[in-house]
């Protein structure tokens, strides 16, 4: 089981009622230590629980509220029905993601001025994965577990052709920021400039092709003419 810390998870003992003399007992399995007991009453023993335990007294579920990161682990209860354990959970309470940085870097790409050279940062995170998208697809991501380094990632893009964005995410839960016109122009306004420019590429072309076309037709008609010429001038075989 999976929760954000702050958050309140249940642990079900899969008893449908707890019998008048039955004896529950739930357990942190590292340490062995006995964090709630039912037994005609209900008690917390375990202080670094103090106030976050609940139990269902008719089930004998076990309810942790204000969940922190050290409650992860193993979770095992019993009942003096049976000799087995009822139930056995392992518990991971992740930290809240924080929400990414996209900042410009300060390495530029020798490749072209024009160029966005971005940089996307957290600080203090584990098992989470860093990632920029292009849309709905991934183009690259990365994930260490260091608390005492920032985990960043680059990318390096012309302009906003499509929606970018950098997510941290764990397995429940992320965080994602947007990038904007702020960092990296948009395309449109590139793409304008290169439409003018090809559209006076594509005239010229046209104008060389006509031209082309018209000097191959003069010179089409002139040798005709030429040829039409001698054949009059030409004296029949019957003179």
């Amino acid at each position: 089981m999976s929760v954000t810390e702050g958050e309140s998870v249940t642990l079900n003992s899969d008893l449908t009622e707890i019998q008048t003399d039955e004896l529950i007992m739930w357990r942190t399995v590292h340490n062995n230590s006995l964090i709630a007991i039912i037994n005609y009453k209900t008690d917390f023993p375990d202080e670094r629980f103090r106030d976050r335990l609940k139990l269902d007294e008719k089930t004998g579920s076990l309810t942790i509220t204000n969940t922190r990161t050290t409650d992860s682990g193993l979770y095992r209860v019993t009942s003096s029905r049976t000799e087995t354990p009822l139930n056995t959970f392992n518990l991971t309470i992740y930290a809240r993601l924080p929400v990414p940085v996209i900042s410009h870097s300060s390495k530029k790409s020798p490749s072209s001025s024009s160029n966005c050279s971005l940089l996307c940062s957290v600080l203090n995170v584990c098992d989470a994965t860093l990632s920029w998208y292009k849309g709905i697809s991934v183009l690259s991501s990365i994930s260490v577990c260091d608390l005492s380094i920032s985990l960043s990632l680059p990318l390096e893009i012309q302009c906003l052709d499509e929606s970018y964005s950098c997510v941290l995410n764990n397995t429940i839960s992320n965080q994602t920021t947007h990038l904007d016109t702020e960092f990296c122009g948009p395309c449109s306004d590139f793409n304008c400039c290169c439409g003018f420019t090809e559209a006076v590429i594509r005239l010229a072309l046209s104008a060389l092709v006509g031209v082309a076309t018209v000097a191959v037709l003069v010179y089409e008609f002139r040798s005709r003419s030429l040829q039409q010429k001698k054949s009059e001038q030409t004296p029949s075989n019957s003179d």
